[in-house]
C-alpha cells in the first residue's frame, strides 16, 4: 500500500486540524482532499493529501482542481451580491421584471430572493425531460421560466440542486448582460489569482481529480414527490456527469470546479465584510440583504430543517451546520465538500473532497474538520 502524500502548510496552533484532516485518510473516511483555513484573509491552513485518481498512483497537488457540485451555488452567491452592490439587481425585484418570461402561472411576484432561497417552487422538471437537456442553457431556461410551481408558493423552500443554476444565471445575464461564470472569472478569481471555475475550460480539464462515488445512498427517511423529482429520476441531473461537456458547461448550481484554498478564498468576502484582498468588492448593505434570512424551517426536498440566505445556508440558534457562530453562512456540495464564513470570528474555510460520501449538508469528515477548527480559535 503507497504511503499517504501530505503536503502544505499549517500555522503554529492550528494543529489540531492538520491531526484531523491525516486522521480522515489513516482512518479510511477519505482518498483524496484538500482543505484551507484563512483567518481575516491570511492563510493558516492549506493541506492536501491522498490521491487524485481512484488507482491511487497520482497524488494530489495544490494545482489538483476537484468537482465541488453545490458548493458552487455560494460562490455564485458572490457574483449575485456583487451586482447588487453595483445597483444593476434587486434581491426584492420580482423576477419578471427583468425575465418577463418567467412572470407565468403564478410566479409573476416571486422575487431574487426567494427565488435564490429556493423559493420558487421549481425544485425539478416533472417531466418530458433528457439529461442532455440540461446542456441546452436557452431550452432549460425556457422550460423553467414556463412551468407552474410544484407547491404552492409562499409555504416555505425546496432545496432546486441543479435548477437553482439555471435560474440564478439567467437573472445575472439579463441584469448584467455576461454570464456567472465569466463575472466570477474575469471580475474575482482572474484578478486576485483564485483558482475556482464555473465553466473549466478544456485547458484545464487534466488537473481534474477523479471523483469516487459514495456507496450508498442519502438518508432521506421517507421518501416524497419533491425528492423523487430533485434526485431520483432519469433526467433529475445532466448527463454526461465527469465528461468533458459537462466539465465545459456553466451550471452555477453545481459544476464548480477549484481547491479548497481557492473556495476559502471566495467565501472569505463574506467573513470580511465584502472585501477581497483590499478591495471592497461588494458594499456593506448588498452583504447584509445577501446574508438574510428568507426561508426557514422544514426543506420539502433536503431531509434537513434549514436556513436560507440567497443563495446560502445559515447557521441559526438550533440549526447550528457549520460550527457554533449563529451567523455564519456556507453551504456543502454533493458528496462532501463544504465552504462558510464566520464573520463573527473573520474565518473562512473551504474542504473539496475526491472520495464522495451520501450525506448531503453535514459530512462527518467536514464536522470533524470544523470542529477542530474551533478547538484552535
Amino acid at each position: 500500500m503507497n504511503s499517504l502524500p501530505l503536503s502544505g502548510v499549517c500555522a503554529q496552533g492550528f494543529e489540531p486540524v492538520r491531526n484531523a484532516f491525516t486522521e480522515i485518510f489513516t482512518q479510511g473516511a477519505e482518498r483524496g482532499a484538500s482543505l484551507a483555513i484563512l483567518v481575516d484573509g491570511e492563510v493558516m491552513v492549506d493541506l492536501v493529501g491522498g490521491w487524485a485518481d481512484r488507482a491511487e498512483n497520482m497524488p494530489m497537488t495544490a494545482q489538483t482542481l476537484i468537482p465541488v457540485f453545490s458548493c458552487s451555488k455560494a460562490v455564485s452567491s458572490l457574483v449575485i451580491a456583487k451586482a447588487v452592490s453595483e445597483g444593476k439587481l434587486g434581491y426584492e425585484q420580482t423576477v419578471a421584471s427583468i425575465w418577463p418570461e418567467f412572470g407565468v402561472k403564478g410566479k409573476d411576484k416571486v422575487t431574487v430572493g426567494e427565488a435564490l432561497s429556493h423559493q420558487a417552487g421549481l425544485c425539478a422538471i416533472p417531466d418530458d425531460w433528457e439529461p442532455e437537456d440540461w446542456f441546452d442553457w436557452d431550452k432549460t431556461c425556457a422550460r423553467l421560466a414556463d412551468m407552474k410551481p410544484l407547491w404552492e408558493l409562499g409555504d416555505g423552500s425546496g432545496y432546486h440542486p441543479v435548477s437553482w443554476g439555471y435560474i440564478a444565471g439567467e437573472i445575472i445575464k439579463r441584469a448584467t448582460g455576461r454570464t456567472i461564470g465569466s463575472i466570477l472569472r474575469d471580475d474575482l478569481c482572474a484578478p486576485a489569482g483564485i483558482d475556482f471555475w464555473i465553466g473549466l475550460p478544456d485547458a484545464e480539464h487534466g488537473r481534474v481529480a477523479e471523483t469516487s462515488k459514495p456507496t450508498r445512498m442519502p438518508n432521506f427517511g421517507t421518501l416524497n414527490e419533491f425528492q423523487k423529482l430533485a434526485f431520483m429520476k432519469p433526467w433529475s441531473s445532466p448527463g454526461r456527469r465527469g465528461g468533458a461537456a459537462w466539465r465545459r458547461m456553466e451550471i452555477p448550481s453545481a459544476n464548480g470546479h477549484g481547491t479548497a484554498r481557492a473556495m476559502a478564498e471566495l467565501i472569505s468576502i463574506y467573513a470580511r465584510g465584502g472585501q477581497l484582498g483590499e478591495q471592497q468588492v461588494i458594499e456593506a448593505e448588498a452583504l447584509e440583504e445577501a446574508l438574510a434570512e428568507r426561508v426557514a424551517g422544514q426543506d420539502r426536498v433536503l431531509p434537513n430543517n434549514l436556513s436560507f440566505g440567497a443563495g446560502l445556508i445559515r447557521n441559526t440558534s438550533g440549526r447550528l451546520v457549520y460550527g457554533p457562530g449563529l451567523r455564519t453562512i456556507g453551504h456543502t456540495g454533493f458528496g462532501g465538500s463544504c465552504l462558510f464564513a464566520d464573520p463573527d470570528r473573520r474565518v473562512s474555510f473551504g474542504y473539496a473532497t475526491a472520495k464522495q460520501d451520501a450525506e448531503l449538508v453535514s459530512d462527518d469528515r467536514a464536522k470533524r474538520l470544523i470542529a477542530a477548527l474551533y478547538e484552535c480559535l
